[in-house]
């Protein structure tokens, strides 16, 4: 591990802000404590930490903005913190595996949670009324489809007045789930909350059980599942559902669909933080205290990654690496609410209490926008099943029970047979056609678009877990590099790979218990966020199941 402290100017550290002398404050003063030889354990570093994650940001996007604005809220996060330059994501580098692994220290293999839309073949499909007659296998929506309601931004609490009336939501996520839409666990013959699929426990659980408060504040309702398998992590959580109709938008438009209507969803969730860092629950109205652990996701960035034009602006990178004018201008709005946030520790007198953590659920790829290759999964899978039942004509179902296809491709296949996951990784690495670049010209491909396919125990074993694991998918494969499954020419970029663009992403931990202007070059991941959290609050990194099983460690160089 290289472990590099930068040096700067006097002028410089001082513009580090607030944030950066609480730190070094708190830092002086546990020095002073413990050299006075005091008997007593050293007192937690932080009461309140602030986890931001910036979905799709990579840390190449966070240097390039923060070296054109030196003096921006962002550089002062960063320059006032611990920066961690080589953090990676999880694979796949999707929102719920990523979010799961900030909050519990663990991976997919660990957890069981793969993607936002997965498989089980132990589970029973949602509806099932006789558990005995059932045929395990289910599919497991973490998506808005678990809503009452998911063209409504409360996601069907049926508030009037929206989308101003939204802060009246509920904190508990379950009033907004409709239980109609979940697997059903055979051994109890109930449908199965997000909550209880999750196989370790979060932070918050943790947290929660030191008599602490939390909150939550993320895009989907079905982000219960960081309330864990006992259901109760989250004291306030506030899902406004983004792929709801925006308001103001026309009939069938989501808030993902446009990078000003993003912001502006965004932006509910900015405020509700606001009215925590204040003492408030999300709505503002009842007081509960600045939680122990909160924080939210952002979407824009994504948006701005993903759509070729939006707001009159083009979408994505100009160049490898170079943020166009729509992701540049979203930027500018992340670093303003950044400094929102900021500006009201401040203000609330939370600054030597408070670390701030950002990082981002996943990255999104490509960034280089001459490498995209468009391509439509649905005639690869449907000849994949083809292909299946000419071999196999007494085959009584598909070979593929279910997908997850962006930027890579997850199968889960009827047949767990080592031989199906073959005969499945053959036909895809075969087959050849034509996509389209990012201008929509067609543009050929290969080997399914794929650079790796691993099948049956190869999957599991990259997964670390076994092949008769009931979630791990049976065929997992990494695309070529700029490969986007996805038919017509609707977005230029998504996640779930494992390429460096999916996986390296910032990871700034900043205030409260983190040394100001230190660089850390070595390469950390994801998992480390949560027993980093417990550390910083003087809870035990080891009360997270995941970080017992994986001996996920907490981030170094932080302190002194």
């Amino acid at each position: 591990m290289t472990t590099r402290r930068t040096v700067r100017l006097t002028a410089a550290i001082a513009a580090a802000g607030a944030i950066a002398g609480a730190a070094a404050l708190q830092s002086s003063s546990a020095s002073a404590s413990q050299t006075a030889g005091s008997a007593a354990a050293a007192p937690a570093p932080s009461k309140h930490v602030l986890l931001l994650s910036v979905d799709g940001l990579h840390q190449s996007d966070l240097a390039w903005y923060i070296a054109r604005h030196p003096a921006s809220a962002l550089a002062r996060l960063a320059h006032g913190g611990t920066e961690y330059t080589r953090a990676r994501t999880t694979i796949p580098s999707d929102s719920f595996p990523g979010t799961v692994a900030q909050l519990t220290g663990g991976t997919p293999g660990t957890t069981g949670v793969y993607y936002d839309d997965t498989y089980s073949s132990a589970l029973l499909p949602a509806g099932t009324t006789d558990c005995a007659k059932a045929k395990p296998g289910a599919e497991v929506d973490l998506t808005e489809d678990l809503d009452k309601n998911k063209n409504a931004l409360d996601a069907g609490q049926g508030l009037a007045g929206l989308p101003g009336s939204i802060y009246r939501m509920s904190g508990d996520p379950v009033s907004n789930i409709d239980p109609s839409k979940l697997p059903v666990d055979p051994r109890t013959c109930k449908p199965l909350l997000p909550g209880g699929y999750l196989r370790v426990n979060t932070v918050f659980n943790v947290v929660r059980k030191a008599g602490l408060h939390t909150a939550w504040s993320d895009k989907h309702i079905a982000y219960q599942i960081l309330d864990g398998p006992s259901g109760s992590g989250i004291d306030d959580m506030f899902s406004p559902e983004i792929n709801s109709q925006a308001a103001g938008y026309p009939s069938g438009t989501d808030w993902t669909q446009d990078n000003a209507a993003t912001e502006t969803y965004d932006g509910y969730k900015v405020q509700a933080v606001l009215n925590e860092i204040a003492g408030h629950d999300h709505s503002g109205t009842k007081n509960t205290g600045t939680p122990a652990v909160f924080g939210m996701n952002f979407q824009s960035v994504s948006t701005a990654e993903k759509l070729p034009v939006s707001d009159g602006l083009k979408g994505g990178y100009t160049a490898p690496g170079v943020p166009g004018p729509l992701l540049a201008k979203n930027l500018e709005y992340i670093d303003t609410q950044v400094g929102r946030m900021l500006s009201e520790i401040q203000k609330a007198g939370l600054a030597r209490t408070t670390t701030v953590i950002l990082s981002a659920k996943h990255g999104q790829s490509p960034t280089d926008p001459a490498a995209l290759t468009r391509i439509d999964d649905g005639p690869l899978l449907d000849g994949l099943d083809a292909a299946w039942k000419k071999a196999h004509p007494s085959a009584a179902q598909p070979l593929v029970a279910h997908s997850a296809d962006d930027d890579g491709m997850l199968l889960w296949l009827n047949d767990r047979s080592q031989a199906a996951a073959d005969f499945a990784r053959s036909y895809l690495l075969a087959q050849s056609g034509q996509g389209n670049d990012v201008n929509g010209k067609p543009k050929a491909f290969t080997r399914g678009g794929l650079q790796t396919v691993y099948a049956g125990a190869a999957a599991a074993k990259y997964f670390g877990t076994s092949v008769n694991d009931d979630r791990v998918p049976q065929v997992f494969g990494i695309g070529q590099y700029g490969v986007v499954y996805t038919g017509g020419t609707s977005k230029i970029a998504e996640h779930g790979g494992a390429h460096a663009d999916d996986l390296a992403v910032p990871l700034v931990v900043s205030g409260a218990g983190a040394a100001a202007g230190r660089q850390v070059d070595a390469t950390v991941h994801t998992t480390s966020i949560a027993p980093t959290i417990l550390k910083l609050l003087g809870l035990d990194p080891r009360s997270l199941d995941a970080v017992r099983k994986e001996g996920t460690p907490a981030l170094p160089g932080l302190g002194r």
